[in-house]
């Protein structure tokens, strides 16, 4: 659907404000439309936003963070304690059973701790979980978790990014299976799962009593994968839907007019970024390892303009490579690099490109987003082919060291820690185009700091290091776009995790 249709239905339902509300507030369910889909559905295989939305539905994990607070609750653990700087001891709750009606112990955690942590595991973001060592078992409901260094943010990755498996289902299925056929200790229970379409979920009536996360008042929730921007906003405008987000501007603005939806603009944590393959990983000879190549690119692209017209005015430029509210972004001393395009052609004629060159740019983000950065680009005589895909064939190209240029964004998995954007981008891994030892030096001494300050100098050293290197351009905090059904009470949240089980119909 083009944007001329586009318009034409959202001034219809502009001027029929009187049409029915198709809400399913009347049989309890609700229809959520997710524009990313979800390729393997296990929470550890996927990194998509809408993975993560739908295991904090279906998986429960040993901690809980307060959507309000911030503050963490027990949830799983009624409790934990720290017997050195690098063992958590948690005593958990003894009245949990799974969906297949399993009860839940500390063979569970142990399960789960040891084979995502293993070297060898196949995750889809080791950083999230390498910091374990492993876990021990104390008794039924006593367990240990053996850090491999210090981690301040270590409750903040145990809510977030380490939901509980069941063992003996999983030993008994394997992997494959459980894919197909998952089942958590959550508030919700999968029905349905047809991966890349469809997923189901209905309220499990074995949730135990207490759960900080409450008792859900929405029986069942029903997700479809639409990967096209105008589809969703016909099918929510139809009454086919309730909950859309990463609605664009535009679309935002008219359906904020129509009576029957409620609209939020919520800035969020996540961080858009262009990656430049500083490291030669597509190639040693690629004009992306000049470092004077790359801080034109930096001068070529007027973020401010760019976050304010083509994302919100809420929208903010960081300056650096991670979200002002985690704990350890200081980037105060972090090079600064104004839009100038008169000195990023300079900078390329010094570097040996007084006409431009050619080069790749890879990405699942917004087209205009896209195209904005191709024309900036294009003005200082570097010239783009663009690669638009869906966000998990983008993330697999990008891991496989096929993306000169990768325009992609971090939510950092809600980790209010500067450590889940660093280690993610500088650490290493396939996502690391930079592969700077200085940095990995720097990575590795924060690992192991006790103290607060010492542990923030090393990772300010990071921030500044990447900047003055110019391997990734900041390009702008996210401001998250829903559109609802006005029958449905929701609330967003910055970390950008929608709570369907704090949610209820009016």
């Amino acid at each position: 659907m083009n944007r001329r249709d586009v318009i034409r239905i959202l001034g219809s339902a502009v001027a029929l404000p009187a049409l029915p509300a198709f809400a399913q507030s009347g049989n309890n369910q609700l229809r959520v439309l997710f524009s990313q889909i979800i390729p393997d559905i296990n929470p550890y295989m996927n990194l998509q936003r809408t993975g993560l939305t739908v295991s904090h539905h279906v998986w429960d994990t040993l901690v809980h963070r307060n959507s309000s607070t911030y503050e963490h609750e027990p949830l799983l653990a009624k409790s934990w304690e720290w017997i050195s700087p690098t063992v958590l001891e948690l005593k958990l709750r003894d009245d949990v059973i799974f969906h297949n009606g399993d009860k839940f112990s500390a063979d569970d955690v142990v399960f789960t701790v040891n084979k995502v942590s293993h070297p060898d595991a196949k995750v889809s973001v080791p950083s999230n979980v390498r910091w374990m060592a492993g876990a021990e078992k104390v008794s039924d409901h006593v367990v240990r978790i053996n850090l491999k260094y210090p981690l301040p943010a270590a409750l903040d990755y145990l809510a977030l990014a380490v939901p509980i498996l069941p063992k003996a289902y999983m030993e008994a299925v394997g992997d494959t299976k459980f894919s197909q056929e998952p089942i958590g200790c959550g508030p919700y229970r999968l029905t349905r799962v047809e991966p890349g379409v469809a997923a189901d979920m209905e309220l499990f009536d074995g949730y135990y009593e207490g759960s900080a996360k409450g008792r859900p008042a929405i029986g069942r929730i029903s997700l479809k994968f639409v990967t096209d921007a105008g589809t969703q906003l016909t099918e929510l405008l139809s009454g086919n839907a309730d909950w859309i987000w990463d609605v664009s501007n535009d679309q935002i603005e008219n359906l904020a007019r129509v009576p029957r939806f409620n609209v939020l603009r919520t800035p969020s944590m996540r961080i858009a970024y262009l990656r430049m393959d500083a490291a030669g990983v597509t190639g040693k000879d690629n004009p992306l390892t000049n470092i004077k190549v790359r801080q034109a690119i930096f001068h070529a692209i007027d973020r401010p303009t760019l976050a304010r017209q083509l994302i919100s005015p809420a929208a903010e430029v960081p300056r650096a490579t991670c979200f002002p509210l985690q704990k350890g972004c200081n980037t105060d001393d972090a090079v600064d690099y104004p839009y100038d395009p008169d000195k990023a052609r300079a900078l390329l004629a010094e570097a040996g490109y007084p006409d431009g060159f050619s080069t790749k740019l890879v990405s699942f983000l917004s087209p205009n987003i896209l195209a904005a950065i191709q024309g900036f680009l294009g003005k200082v005589g570097i010239k783009l082919e663009v690669e638009f895909l869906l966000a998990a064939a983008a993330i697999q190209k990008n891991a496989q060291g096929e993306t000169p240029l990768y325009l992609a964004s971090w939510g950092s998995y809600s980790v209010m820690d500067v450590s889940a954007s660093l280690n993610k981008l500088f650490s290493g891994d396939p996502d690391d185009y930079a592969r700077d030892e200085e940095i990995l030096k720097y990575l590795t001494e924060a690992k192991g700091a006790i103290d607060d300050d010492e542990r923030a100098a090393l990772y300010s050293k990071v921030l500044n290091r990447a900047m003055e290197m110019a391997y990734i351009v900041p390009l702008y905090t996210s401001v998250m776009n829903y559109a609802f059904s006005a029958d449905l009470e929701f609330q967003a949240q910055p970390d950008e995790l929608p709570r369907f089980y704090e949610a209820k119909w009016k």
